[in-house]
C-alpha cells in the first residue's frame, strides 16, 4: 500500500517537473527578442545616464566639502580671534 502512494506522489512530481517545462517553452515563444542594434542603443543610453549621475554626485561632494571647509575654518577663525 505504502508503495503505491509513493509512485503517485513520484508520478505526479514527474507530471508537473513536465508541465513547468512545457509552459516554460510556450512563454519562451511570445517573448520578442531585442535586435543588437537596439541593445547597443540602450547600452550607451544606460552608460550615459550613468556618467551624468556620476558627475552629478562629484559636483554635489565637491561644493559640499567645500562649504564644510569654509564653515570649519570660519568658525575655527571665529573661536582663535577672541
Amino acid at each position: 500500500m505504502a508503495e503505491v502512494k509513493k509512485q503517485n506522489w513520484l508520478k505526479r512530481a514527474l507530471g508537473a517537473i513536465c508541465r513547468y517545462f512545457r509552459e516554460l517553452r510556450s512563454e519562451l515563444k511570445k517573448v520578442v527578442w531585442s535586435t543588437p542594434k537596439q541593445v547597443l542603443k540602450n547600452t550607451l543610453i544606460v552608460i550615459v545616464c550613468v556618467l551624468v549621475v556620476g558627475v552629478f554626485i562629484w559636483v554635489f561632494d565637491l561644493v559640499a566639502t567645500v562649504g564644510r571647509d569654509a564653515l570649519i575654518e570660519l568658525f575655527h577663525g571665529a573661536t582663535h580671534s577672541h
